[in-house]
């Protein structure tokens, strides 16, 4: 018998191995099928919005052409669009909350009242974009918004939410430069080393955001609101409204800014 339970066993892990070399090949079968069947086509996309889908949730989008296409406000929550053709895509109301964007181009897109939260627009274009009343909260590092209408859109951190630490627009290193933001809400935003230059601010609030390092040569800065905003080596040549900002005396670094 001594001699017998050593090749039992033997035999015993020769099969448990065969059965989880299977289950892995099986599993792994299982997850490419799930992955392939996640991705669409633009074809695909197109008979989803025109049969009423209401939803285009994780979907697998990266790299797609979608210009000029209507989404009708279904939802993207989630969605991979990393590198995507939306440029003159209508995505007015569209829910757009933890989609990636990164790279995507957006330029001339439709973005009215767009869910925007925890959205990946990283290097993402969006020249001349309609972005009124939009929601956002998002991660828009180096992104270019040249020209782009922000009128109204709420980029404002809600103070009452914020149980994972302080969850703000960033917009480092963005280019803003001819955009309109008037209205719009940026408190607490981060706009550091950001191109304002000929930005028009008029109303806006941008109340303890960070501007360090920005450029807000030539903006329109009427009744905008400044309180408590960070303003080390701000550059506000030949910008307009300065007498009407308010807040502007609670601004940190503001001796550091250039105002002349």
């Amino acid at each position: 018998m001594d001699h017998v339970r050593p090749c039992s066993v033997s035999l015993g892990m020769k099969a448990i191995a065969a059965l989880t070399a299977l289950l892995i090949t099986l599993v792994g079968i299982v997850g490419l099928s799930a992955q392939e069947e996640s991705r669409w086509s633009r074809a695909q996309v197109l008979r989803a919005i025109e049969g009423g889908s209401a939803s285009l949730a994780n979907a697998q989008l990266a790299g797609m052409d979608l210009s000029k296409v209507d989404f009708k406000g279904v939802s993207l929550f989630g969605a991979n669009l990393k590198g995507a053709d939306l440029s003159d895509a209508k995505l007015r109301r569209c829910n757009l909350d933890l989609a990636i964007l990164r790279d995507a181009n957006l330029s001339s897109a439709d973005l009215r009242e767009a869910q925007l939260f925890s959205t990946v627009l990283a290097n993402a274009r969006l020249t001349e974009a309609d972005l009124r009343d939009a929601r956002i909260i998002a991660n828009l590092t180096r992104a270019n918004l040249a020209g782009a209408n922000l009128a109204g859109a709420l980029g404002g951190a809600d103070m009452r939410n914020q149980p994972m630490g302080l969850m703000r627009a960033h917009l480092t290193n963005a280019t803003l430069k001819k955009a309109n933001l008037e209205g719009a809400d940026f408190s607490r935003a981060d706009l550091s080393f950001a191109d304002l230059s000929d930005a028009n601010l008029k109303g806006s609030n941008l109340s303890h955001a960070d501007l360090s390092g920005a450029d807000l040569t030539g903006a329109n800065l009427e009744g905008a609101v400044l309180t408590g905003s960070t303003l080390d080596q701000a550059v506000f040549r030949n910008a307009t409204g300065l007498d009407s900002v308010k807040g502007l005396d609670t601004a940190k670094g503001k001796s550091d800014a250039i105002f002349e």
